[in-house]
């Protein structure tokens, strides 16, 4: 039994969670703990020394930041292998960061601090292609340096884009290779139509709720933004309809199958609905379909139903393969092709060759198939039970996702206190916690009683402990811990 002498009341003195931090850091520091030791889980610790579940976990968050711990799902929290130079102090403190615009769409890349993800947009890494990844990387190493040694072409490793091209005519795309562009992610994709066809000023109609990272491009170009409500069936095209009518938009953004963030597809008649629109009204279209090989066999695809007319195609390959390769693509018409690619090298020059091989090694190594269907099978499994999980402690879920990465949920209304989104997001990183706020995917950003969870991150039972907390009304007392 770990015991520690943790004492109450202390006015102006160390908090319980300082002085479990405190303490567990000095055993570790003389030695008293090895590296490797197991800890009491979370619920047994609370128990042995009579302090709630969110005070431990919380410590256990930030000695795990701190380097003191490893947290190994299904495992607990163990010692961890630490290489502290000589004479170089830690100090057990660990501030929580502050829930912003700021944070959510740069820092949070780079913050390892907070414990548990629920909120995280990438799949964890014992999700990727491990295998895959390794054998291309052996093979990138044997490529002869001079072919690497230029900027490469300005459209993308012609390889790759062949590839693409092939794999999108399996869907019915009537697309060739120099329809292709690659780019650093299907955000950058995104980034270069807004920078091609469009200008400050102009309007664009965008989901409500959308993906976030796309509402910082369009305000960064200085575009009007306007909302089209999204709903389990796809766009509300009386609403869409309305809107067209009414602003006169350049363009629509839309996320066709498994969106981010509800995990919501367009049904087929939605989006049959969505296309007559855009003809009847000229209306470009750009589909981010991010999602597509996680999503089950049929699902509609604009650009195919289309045949690129009215639709600029975006994917990419973070979400099957690795986010940190930045590899995405555009297929347009040839003309709209021969734009971006212009946009492109004059916004960065061209897209990296060396990790434009990498993918297209993964892509043709023969584990490619089978990875992409045991993920969309594993993400399947891992909605229905968080979702599951979700009602069972209160929360309403907008749908049941038919697989992929996201989830859209809220407590209930005659369960939730008086908190708003953002209040219970902030609450929730207190705890170690990352919630992303509806607040976040608006296009007015305003605050919503909604969240994002993304199911691969969402397993961990002191999330589920802490909602159980603020619909019991604990939420002032967990704060307080």
């Amino acid at each position: 039994m770990l015991n520690l002498n943790l004492v109450r009341s202390r006015r102006g003195g160390e908090t319980l969670t300082e002085q479990i931090v405190a303490g567990i850091a000095a055993l570790v520091d003389r030695r008293a703990l090895r590296a490797g030791a197991l800890l009491p889980s979370v619920r047994r610790f609370a128990q042995q020394h009579n302090v709630s579940t969110f005070t431990v976990a919380e410590a256990y968050g930030r000695l795990t930041a701190l380097g003191y711990l490893a947290a190994r799902p299904g495992s607990g929290y163990t010692v961890a292998h630490r290489h502290t130079p000589a004479g170089q102090a830690r100090t057990p403190h660990w501030e929580a960061p502050g829930l912003n615009a700021a944070w959510l769409l740069s820092d949070v890349f780079a913050d390892h601090s907070v414990p548990i993800k629920a909120g995280a947009g990438w799949l964890p890494g014992d999700w990727l292609n491990e295998e895959g990844l390794h054998q291309a990387m052996r093979s990138a190493a044997r490529v002869p340096a001079a072919q690497v040694s230029g900027y490469g072409h300005p459209y993308g490793f012609g390889a790759l884009r062949e590839h693409i091209a092939v794999h999108l005519s399996q869907y019915g795309i009537p697309v060739q290779s120099q329809q292709v562009v690659l780019t650093q992610g299907a955000t950058q994709a995104l980034d270069l139509v807004v920078r091609t066809l469009l200008r400050p000023g102009d309007t664009v109609l965008v989901e409500s709720p959308c993906y976030c990272n796309l509402l910082q491009i369009l305000r960064l170009a200085g575009l009007r933004v306007v909302g089209v409500p999204r709903t389990a069936a796809g766009l509300d095209t009386d609403t869409l309809d309305d809107a067209i009518r009414l602003h006169a938009p350049r363009a629509l953004f839309v996320n066709t199958v498994l969106q981010n963030p509800t995990g919501a597809s367009l049904t087929s008649m939605n989006a049959f609905r969505v296309l007559q629109l855009a003809e009847q009204h000229r209306l470009l279209v750009v589909e981010d379909d991010i999602y597509r090989e996680l999503a089950p066999a049929g699902s509609p695809m604009l650009a195919a139903m289309d045949g690129l007319s009215q639709v600029v195609y975006v994917n990419g390959f973070s979400k099957t393969i690795t986010p940190s390769l930045r590899v995405g693509y555009l297929a347009a018409s040839p003309d709209l092709a021969k734009a971006f690619t212009r946009t492109k090298m004059a916004v960065g020059l061209t897209s990296p060759e060396v990790t434009e091989r990498l993918v297209y090694s993964v892509l043709t190594s023969g584990h490619y198939g089978r990875h992409v269907a045991a993920l969309a099978e594993r993400l399947r499994a891992q909605q229905d039970h968080v979702t599951e999980t979700m009602e069972a402690h209160g929360l309403e879920v907008l749908l049941r996702p038919e697989g992929g990465m996201f989830t859209w949920a809220r407590l209930r209304e005659t369960d939730a206190p008086r908190l708003s989104g953002n209040q219970l997001a902030t609450l929730a990183l207190e705890h170690g916690i990352w919630l992303a706020p509806g607040s976040y995917f608006e296009p007015g950003e305003a605050d919503s009683p909604w969240i994002r969870f993304n199911v691969a991150t969402s397993d961990a039972p002191q999330l589920w402990e802490f909602f159980d907390a603020v619909r019991s009304g604990r939420g002032a007392m967990a704060r307080a811990a």
